[in-house]
Parts: structure tokens; sequence; C-alpha cells
């Protein structure tokens, strides 16, 4: 059985002071690696006066960290390997820190930054993380009704507006790829298989 994957429900932040330097993570769900270097940014930009902002994302097989400053090592990848072994995805996390005057040393910087992380993804709200396709099929106007109608009792199934053309309509539905066989089951009976059920592809 594949190991249950997560991610965050909504932003979230935890405050901790480690010998005196005050560290404050930063952690957002994200959907794309543009998603998650925005987020950094705007964390970046609300602090000016921090002295580092040490971050990790983690979007699908994607994933990077940075120091941002600190020794190499200490820092990036403490915070990217908590994100790893919560078994979160498409999450990024900024771990702030306003250095207070007394060093921690290497082990002491990983232990701040990395058990900082992990406190707060360990505290944040999370789901299960579920995988998604888009299914595409042309429905005519004299079942369009019918179809619409059923759609509504598919729990987890999302509908974009129809394209309208000279006999139907091109209707995309998004759902849990888990379901794609039973829809694809659904739509061809409704339409008594007069229509092609097709997955859309990412761009």
């Amino acid at each position: 059985m594949r190991a249950m994957t997560e991610t965050l429900t909504g932003p979230y932040t935890l405050e901790r002071e480690i010998k005196k330097s005050r560290f404050v993570a930063n952690a957002a769900p994200v959907h794309t690696i543009e998603d998650a270097n925005a987020f950094i940014s705007a964390i970046i930009a609300a602090e000016p006066d921090a002295t580092h902002h040490c971050w990790a994302w983690q979007v699908g097989p994607h994933c990077r960290c940075h120091d941002a400053g600190e020794p190499s090592g200490t820092a990036g990848r403490p915070i990217l390997q908590m994100i790893t072994a919560q078994k979160l995805d498409l999450v990024a996390i900024v771990v702030t820190r306003w250095f207070g005057g007394v060093k921690l040393g290497a082990g002491g910087l990983v232990r701040a930054y990395g058990g900082t992380a992990a406190e707060c993804l360990r505290e944040a709200p999370k789901e299960e993380l579920i995988e998604r396709i888009r299914l595409s099929f042309h429905c005519p106007f004299s079942l369009l009704s019918l179809m619409q109608a059923r759609m509504q009792d598919w729990t987890g199934t999302e509908s974009a507006p129809p394209e309208f053309d000279s006999t139907g309509a091109q209707i995309v539905l998004t759902l849990p790829a888990e379901q794609q066989e039973m829809i694809t089951h659904r739509i061809q009976d409704l339409t008594s298989g007069q229509t092609t059920v097709a997955v859309v592809e990412e761009d």
C-alpha cells in the first residue's frame, strides 16, 4: 500500500526562541514552482530586517532548498528533510532567523532550523493529497439536461463551463483519478455509447 501523501490546508506560522535567536517558520501549500518562489519572495519582502531567510519547497518530483548565508547544509537541507519526513508535497516553508548574539554552531543550526520546520509542519492543518485528472467528452443537446443533473450527484467532480457547438456541448470534468473508470462508464451509459471520453493532458 502506497504511503498517503498530504499537503497543508492553508498558511501556518510558528515561532521559537533558541539561545536568544528568534526563529519564525512560515509554511503554505503551493501548486507550482512559481507559487513556491512567489511565497518565499513575499516572506522575505515582509521581513527585510531579518538575519537569514532559509527555505525549502517540494512540488511533485521537484524540490529545492537554500541556506541563505548560513553555513552550507545547516539550514535549507534540514528544512527540506522535514518536508520529506512528514510525507508532504506541494509545500513551501521559510524559516526566518533574527540573530540574538549567541552562535549555535553547525549542529545547533541544523537542530534549530530542522526542529522549527518540523514543529511548524507537524502542527499545521493538513489534508490528504488526492491525484486529480480531467476528462473531456461531447454531449448532444438532447441529453445535456440529463447529463448536467447526473453530474451534480458525482461526489468530488467539478465541471468547467460547457463549450457549445452546433450539435451539443463539450464538457470538461475534474475528478479524483481513482474515479476515472466509474465516471467514464456512467458517461457512456448516459449517452448510449455515442461519445468518446478522453483524458485531458496537462500543459
